[in-house]
């Protein structure tokens, strides 16, 4: 039993490694190819050890380790087991490399000699995730598992960020390991763009008669955001955000932000696109916004600033790239832009966009009797809730084009969308996960009626760690988001509709607030009582979609295929 206790295993090197990056939180579900690392997690011997969270679904603890993921920068940590429990992942890591959220899974997987057997869960892990991860591997020795790990996390981290798989055989967990753990490198900081292009790009915006800055999903680190508010505040350059850019723009820049571009055409900063003869994206990915839905002036010239080289397409052949840290090269750029006005010529057509954007945001007047509420009256009841430091996850659905248009954020990392995969079940998980990085703060977290039970099996999670989150659920009774784009394709639909769900009871039965919106001029009575109470609250919101039709006539033609 002594001599037991000495031994140093695979799993003691996994959970040291962890240590080592300084990562917080585990999630996942055990099982008996991997259960020596759960042993390790849920029976810590050390103070600073990461706290596992216990979920219900892989699935969804890869979504809570992309969550963590997207608002730290940092690597999310998710463990399941072999066969099925890593399978289970594929979803939340295709979303999270596709969308730049940063991951590390770990998966068991059976020992080493039964790898090439049909064997009982015996699979090809690295081969199901080698098209969807940026690093994979399979471990083969108990003393490279500290290396291994430390790469994976460290490609996971590095741009543009995304998931890491890691599968371990059992024997390799149970092994013991000889050598010590790595300590982690620290991550190499870049420096500014060529400060010549730099010199040469504030000649450029100067000349331009239309300049406009279009900042995405790599520039919602703190101090990217700061170098972003800094120019603008120096030179009210507008500013056009992507899905994943929510919030990099503060209250006080309002004035200077045109609204968020994706997946609908015609917004205030689609038009500001097409009219601008020079086009900025900061930290852009092409996944959050095709080039071919916004790149519609053959006469407009695109630059690039970023910290990875531009993915180039017929659409997409930028006039200049300027690579290195992102905040560097804009702070270098900031001293030439002293003194900067935007040209007269623009304030017109500038002031027009802006009274479009206060105006759709309006809601109507309520009718007697309301059962349902309108989609607007929805996200000015959130609006007037919801604090700059409260954070807001959003499911995929209808509302999902709804919030992403209407919906103010002025805080990055704070309003959370799945843009680039468009994944049903993200917005609870991805709750949680805010809730446990910003425990101090009400978070806010929306679905469908659809998406919801996509991941509601978690809401026990949330109440058994007695989480601070109003889970806000848009009813109507089907798929809606396919529901009219059908209709508008075919005249009618089919496949959408499904039987009600009490969702109030649903709530009750996990131990969370059930709360339900019967009229619709009940709506802010009841969202004042759900933010008021702690722990989790669902509140089931009877929506009214007729309005769709005339929104789904600004979506884009390639979303309608």
């Amino acid at each position: 039993m002594t001599e037991e206790k000495q031994k140093y295993y695979g799993a003691d090197a996994v959970v040291d490694s962890l240590i080592n990056h300084d990562v917080k939180f585990v999630f996942g579900i055990p099982g008996a190819k991997i259960d020596r690392i759960f042993e390790k997690l849920d029976h810590p011997t050390a103070e600073n050890a990461p706290q596992f969270i216990l979920t219900r679904h892989e699935q969804n603890a890869a979504f809570m380790a992309a969550g963590i993921g997207r608002i730290t920068g940092h690597p999310g940590v998710v463990i399941t087991t072999s066969g099925p429990g890593a399978s289970n992942l594929a979803t939340g890591l295709a979303t999270a490399t596709t969308e730049g959220d940063p991951v590390l899974a770990l998966s068991g997987q059976v020992q080493r000699t039964d790898v090439l057997r049909q064997t009982h869960q015996s699979m090809n892990n690295t081969a199901v995730f080698s098209g969807i991860t940026k690093y994979d591997a399979e471990v083969q020795d108990p003393d490279n598992l500290s290396e291994v790990i430390a790469n994976a996390y460290q490609e996971a981290e590095a741009d543009k960020q995304g998931a890491s798989f890691v599968s371990i055989p059992q024997d390799v967990t149970d092994g013991e390991v000889k050598t010590a753990v790595l300590k982690p490198l620290p991550a190499p900081i870049l420096g500014p763009a060529s400060p010549i292009e730099a010199t040469m790009l504030a000649a450029r915006i100067k000349k331009a008669k239309l300049p406009v800055l279009l900042v995405g999903m790599r520039a919602s680190d703190p101090q990217t955001t700061e170098a972003i508010r800094n120019l603008v505040r120096e030179t009210h350059l507008p500013v056009v955000e992507t899905f994943q850019g929510a919030g990099i723009i503060s209250r006080e820049l309002e004035d200077d932000f045109f609204g968020r571009v994706g997946l609908f055409r015609n917004q205030p900063g689609d038009k500001l696109l097409k009219n601008s003869d020079l086009v900025i994206t900061l930290g852009y990915d092409p996944v959050e916004y095709e080039p071919r839905n916004w790149q519609l002036n053959p006469e407009q010239s695109v630059v690039v600033i970023d910290s990875v080289r531009a993915q180039l397409d017929k659409n997409f052949q930028p006039e200049r790239e300027l690579v290195g840290d992102i905040s560097q090269t804009l702070e270098f750029l900031l001293p030439y832009m002293k003194g900067f006005n935007m040209p007269e010529e623009s304030h017109s057509f500038l002031g027009e966009l802006r009274d479009q954007l206060k105006l759709r945001d309006e809601p109507p007047a309520l009718t007697e009797g309301q059962v349902r509420s309108h989609p607007l009256a929805v996200i000015a009841a959130m609006q007037e809730r919801i604090t700059d430091e409260m954070t807001v996850t959003v499911d995929v659905g209808s509302f999902y084009i709804w919030l992403a248009r209407h919906l103010r954020s002025y805080e990055p990392r704070h309003l959370l969308f799945s843009n680039g995969m468009q994944t049903l079940g993200v917005a609870l998980p991805w709750a949680i996960s805010a809730a446990l990085v910003r425990p101090e703060t009400q978070i806010v977290s929306v679905s469908g009626d659809g998406g919801f039970l996509f991941s509601a099996q978690d809401l026990e999670t949330a109440v058994r760690l007695n989480l601070n989150i109003v889970h806000l659920i848009w009813n109507d009774g089907h798929y809606d988001m396919v529901k009219f784009q059908e209709e508008m394709k075919y005249g009618t639909s089919a496949a959408v509709k499904f039987g009600p769900v009490d969702f109030v009871k649903y709530a009750e039965s996990f131990g969370a607030t059930g709360l339900r919106v019967n009229r619709a001029e009940d709506l802010a009575n009841v969202l004042d009582q759900a933010f008021k109470t702690k722990g989790p609250v669902v509140v089931d919101i009877p929506v009214d979609y007729s309005f769709n039709h005339d929104l789904g006539e600004q979506l884009l033609d390639d979303q309608l295929r």
